[in-house]
């Protein structure tokens, strides 16, 4: 049953997924694997090691929205694993599976299929770049602040200032499929459009995270305040 509002850990993992089918990519972030049976939300991530008030941030924040983002209950240090397991996901899996889709669907199409490919290539080393940046400054000046030291040449006000969506580029593409490719392999470029729709909500969703939950949490951190 599709429910509003928030879960919390003694609501079963399974309605959880069958309600909002877009937790399996988080579940898989967090390392949690399928075969949970009738556990519970809490019970399912104390067996797989992973800290439910963390997990659950995450998974209500598009559901409840920004009342369910609260930074003072999560674990920096699990949410910092989970956001490196995304950038994983996004660059390893995702980005590559949609390109080999894309440069299939539109084949044969002339200069405006090298263009597409040139525009996608593009986008995702705009992706690659914002990424590394994060994985070589912002990681590890959170773990450090973990460690209980305070770097003086980074903080989380610089990265805030410097952060931007790195979905806004995919809203474009998706624009330019949908308004101006000719009529061709329907099936295909449809199929394709339909996984950039899902990625650019997903890398959205990423930025949320970070911008509503990890943000503040590593503001409180800085004060010495958070976990």
């Amino acid at each position: 049953m599709y429910r509003i509002g928030k879960y919390g850990a003694d609501d079963r993992m399974c309605d959880l997924v069958c309600a909002h089918s877009s937790v399996l990519l988080v579940m898989s972030r967090f390392g949690i694997a399928l075969g949970f049976g009738e556990r519970t939300i809490g019970e399912t991530c104390r067996e797989a090691h992973v800290d439910a008030d963390t997990f659950l941030a995450v998974v209500n924040l598009p559901i409840a929205g920004e009342r369910a983002a609260d930074p003072s209950c999560v674990s920096v240090a699990a949410l910092t694993d989970y956001l490196h397991r995304s950038h994983g996901y996004f660059l390893d899996f995702r980005l590559p599976a949609i390109r080999a889709k894309l440069a299939d669907a539109v084949a044969g199409g002339g200069d405006l299929s090298v263009a597409i490919l040139r525009f996608f290539d593009e986008y995702v080393s705009e992706v690659h770049k914002h990424m590394a940046n994060e994985e070589a400054r912002l990681f590890p000046y959170v773990r450090a602040l973990l460690e209980g030291r305070r770097p003086t040449e980074y903080s989380i006000d610089e990265f805030s200032r410097q952060h931007d969506r790195i979905e806004a580029k995919l809203t474009e593409l998706k624009n330019i499929l949908i308004k101006y490719y000719p009529a061709g392999r329907t099936n295909e470029l449809n199929g394709v459009l339909f996984d950039i729709f899902l990625c650019e909500e997903d890398l959205a969703s990423h930025n949320e995270v970070e911008n509503r939950i990890y943000v503040p949490a590593i503001r409180r951190l800085e004060r010495g305040g958070a976990r």
